[in-house]
């Protein structure tokens, strides 16, 4: 007996709704955001269970939770609708989705031993964000006085204080508490790389993709944490995943012949730019390992087949075109589970 559930959850209560195979709704709870309610909840739907849920917040502890309870778990990505909502509602239309197959933008959740890195790049990332804005934040407020040429020395203890004595009175206090701002979250950020390359080296990819040119320690890490598996990918896929699919809008593209009587296109498709719904963390490292190549390795092949490709198109496309190719590489290594080969982008 098949029982397709939705669940529509939130910090304080989750909304259950259960649907049969004919698309008859059965019943639905209302339960409280706790593991053992939950679990109970789940427990008590009887027959083979298919559940659906929306990514958010929750969405991961969520599918850890019901995993082991539930014959079939996806996390989707639902497009965004107007018009009457509810949690009702939106529970009926998760399980409406995995009902009728309908669910198109699925989140991948089932990380296994790759849990501890993820959180460690997530942390990483999230801290080195902190970081940058503390700097900017110090850094506005002697430009705001007029301050100029201190450079890196200001996020330095022992050189501070030369430029904090160029400041009003009344602006030095902010500045040293600013200051102080910034060396607590240099300090977190140095234990979160820390253990970014402590979890890194328990996964052997890591190292396989840093053999890539412009791929370091952290790079690597990223992708691995992110991608988990290539094996849910294939190459033009991966590209969209990572926000280099071409986006083209057309509309009546055919007209018919006069002459011939055939069908033709009136005109090619416009394009509209690259897929804004991406990982932004894949995309970040791939243009930052095109930069790192093109600025710092002209000797690798890599390099030459970008400079091969700017005799014939602009130079942001030939970037683009390095992204893809490195985003490229780095799934067919992992699938085949081989280091990087030069001698496969040489000119012949």
């Amino acid at each position: 007996m098949e029982r397709y559930i939705g669940i529509d959850a939130h910090k304080e209560s989750c909304t259950l709704a259960v649907m049969g195979p004919t698309g008859r709704k059965l019943s639905s709870h209302v339960v409280q955001t706790d593991p053992l309610a939950l679990q109970q909840a789940m427990a008590a739907i009887k027959g083979k269970r298919h559940l659906c849920l929306e990514e958010g917040a929750l969405s991961e502890w969520l599918f850890e939770l019901f995993e082991p309870l539930v014959g079939e778990c996806v996390v989707v990505q639902p497009e965004k609708k107007n018009g009457l909502k509810s949690d009702l509602r939106d529970a009926w239309e998760r399980a409406e989705d995995i009902r009728v197959g309908r669910a198109k933008r699925v989140i991948y959740k089932s990380t296994g031993r790759f849990s501890e890195l993820r959180q460690a790049v997530w942390t990483y990332h999230s801290l080195q964000r902190d970081v940058v804005r503390s700097k900017l934040q110090l850094k506005a407020l002697f430009h705001g006085r007029a301050v100029t040429g201190m450079g890196n020395s200001l996020y330095l203890e022992s050189k501070r204080k030369l430029w904090v004595d160029k400041l009003p009175a009344h602006h030095q206090r902010r500045a040293w508490l600013l200051a102080e701002k910034l060396d607590r979250t240099m300090e977190t950020f140095a234990e979160a790389e820390r253990w970014l390359n402590q979890a890194a080296k328990k996964i052997p990819i890591v190292k396989r993709l840093m053999t890539v040119p412009g791929i370091g320690e952290v790079r690597a890490a990223t992708i691995a944490a992110v991608v988990v598996t290539p094996f849910r990918f294939r190459r033009a896929g991966y590209w969209s995943y990572c926000g280099f699919a071409i986006v083209t809008r057309d509309s009546a593209e055919w007209k018919k012949d006069q002459h011939t009587g055939q069908w033709k296109r009136r005109h090619a498709p416009v394009t509209r730019g690259l897929n804004r719904n991406r990982n932004p963390k894949l995309k970040d490292v791939y243009k930052g390992a095109a930069n790192t190549i093109i600025m710092l390795q002209p000797d690798d092949p890599l390099y030459h087949s970008y400079v091969r490709t700017l005799e014939n198109t602009k130079p942001e496309l030939a970037k683009l075109t390095l992204a893809r190719k490195i985003a490229a590489t780095t799934l067919a290594m992992w699938k085949r589970q081989e280091d990087y080969n030069p001698e496969r982008y040489k000119r012949r």
